[in-house]
Order: C-alpha cells, then sequence, then structure tokens
C-alpha cells in the first residue's frame, strides 16, 4: 500500500496502478461485467492483496449507487431474492474465514477463485444448453461460492456471472439485478472491513477520494460502451473478459 498520495516521488506509479483501477472498476459497474477482475488485480498490485479488499469496497459502494439509479428499472427480483440469502451467509462465513489468510496465500487464493470461475464459465458456455437450472442447490452453491469470495477478495464477479448468465438474462436485466445485487452486499461487508478485519480507516477514506474521479470516468464511459454491444456477443465478452482477468492475477 502507498501511504501518500501527497508524495509524487514516492507515490507515482501505485498511484497510477490504483487510479487504471478505478477508471476499470467504473467501466465494470457501468455493465462491462467481468473487467471488475482487472480493477481487483490492479488495486492488489497497488496496495497488496488483503489491503486492497477494503481500499476498493468505498469505491465499488460508488460504482453500485451509480448502477442502481441507471439500471435499476431493469432489475429482476425474482432471481435476487433467490440468490442473496445465500451469499449473505457466504459473506459470514468468508469474513471468518479469511480473517487469518497469510498475505501469500490470500493472493493465490484470489487467483485459485478466479481460475476455477472461469472453468466453470467457459464449460457451462461449451455445454450449449438452453436449459435453466431450477434446482435451490444451484442458487445455494453459487451464491455461498459468490459471497465467500466477496468477502476474502471482491470477487464475487465470476460466480454471479456464471448464475446470471445461466439464467439467460438479457444484457439489461443482468447489470440490473447484478446492480442491486452488489449494493446491497457491498454496504453489509463494510462494517466488516472496518471493525473485523480493520482493512478500512481515515486513510482508505481519503486514499479514495483521490481515486473516485477515476470510477467516475469509467462510469460513463462504460455506458457509452455497453449501448454499443449487440446483445448476441454480451454474453461471449463476459466470459473472454474475465478469463484474461485470471491469466493476469495468476502471472502477476
Amino acid at each position: 500500500m502507498f501511504n501518500s498520495l501527497l508524495q509524487p516521488e514516492q507515490a507515482l506509479a501505485p498511484y497510477a496502478i490504483a487510479l487504471a483501477g478505478a477508471f476499470v472498476l467504473g467501466l465494470a459497474k457501468s455493465g462491462l461485467k467481468g473487467s471488475g477482475i482487472f480493477a481487483v488485480t490492479l488495486m492488489a498490485l497497488a496496495f497488496g492483496a488483503r489491503q486492497s479488499t477494503g481500499q476498493i469496497l468505498p469505491l465499488l459502494m460508488f460504482g453500485d449507487l451509480f448502477a442502481v439509479i441507471y439500471y435499476n428499472r431493469h432489475a429482476r427480483w425474482d432471481h435476487l431474492k433467490r440468490f442473496l440469502p445465500w451469499m449473505i451467509l457466504g459473506i459470514l462465513a468468508g469474513a471468518w474465514v479469511g480473517q487469518d489468510l497469510p498475505e501469500r496465500v490470500f493472493k493465490w487464493t484470489m487467483a485459485g477463485i478466479i481460475l476455477g470461475s472461469v472453468l466453470l464459465m467457459v464449460w457451462w458456455d461449451l455445454r450449449k444448453s438452453k436449459r435453466v437450472p431450477q434446482h435451490p442447490a444451484f442458487a445455494g452453491f453459487m451464491g455461498l461460492a459468490a459471497g465467500i469470495t466477496t468477502m476474502i477478495g471482491n470477487l464475487a464477479g465470476p460466480f454471479s456471472n456464471l448464475y446470471f448468465l445461466a439464467m439467460r438474462l438479457p444484457k439489461n436485466e443482468f447489470i440490473g439485478t447484478a446492480a442491486w445485487l452488489f449494493l446491497l452486499t457491498n454496504w453489509l461487508k463494510l462494517p466488516l472491513h472496518i471493525f473485523v478485519w480493520e482493512t478500512i480507516d481515515l486513510q482508505v477514506i481519503r486514499t479514495d477520494l483521490w481515486l473516485l474521479p477515476g470510477v467516475v470516468l469509467g462510469l460513463f464511459a462504460g455506458v457509452r460502451i455497453v449501448k454499443l454491444i449487440r446483445e448476441s456477443f454480451y454474453r461471449r465478452l463476459i466470459l473472454f473478459v474475465t478469463a484474461l482477468g485470471a491469466i493476469l492475477l495468476l502471472l502477476r
């Protein structure tokens, strides 16, 4: 973690990396799902794997508010009600499991989670099945996995993406439902990061204020890009970008 953004000669490189991560975070929250892995990776490079989970959370919450306001009318509450309770349980489990993980184990856990998620998503897509999974165990497993991974490394995206892809949600419904899901769960994570993991303090908030313009720029750029993406191409784009993010994290 860089400790002072007011000393450019000491902090310019990590700040540039973090600012790039903030921009990509904005792209992800505006609807370019899968690109959030790049934001998580860049933040981990700038701050360290564990500290980055708290550093990025206020920025995620800001992006969630934008996404909910913009895509609210497209949310599918039936899927949200099925997925959210399991994800909350996963968050509580992740807070306990991830609290004492060593930094090295933490980093490789994050990488392993992403790689496994990508393989699952690719396998599902290659099956070319049009059947939508209806068994409650599917939502339960994906929700628990998303909750644990979002607490350990803000990496719920691959599991929630897989679930919504499996539900065959159209592009805007996908984005709107995910927006509400992460707004609710990220606010739940906030007190855990402050009081349990102690990864958020005033210094973190001050640093995030410097990074906020990058998020705003990414949000508005992402909205324009999403409008240009064809519905049929959106699903493949999610899988491709998620795979690239997994490779980046594994090689860093």
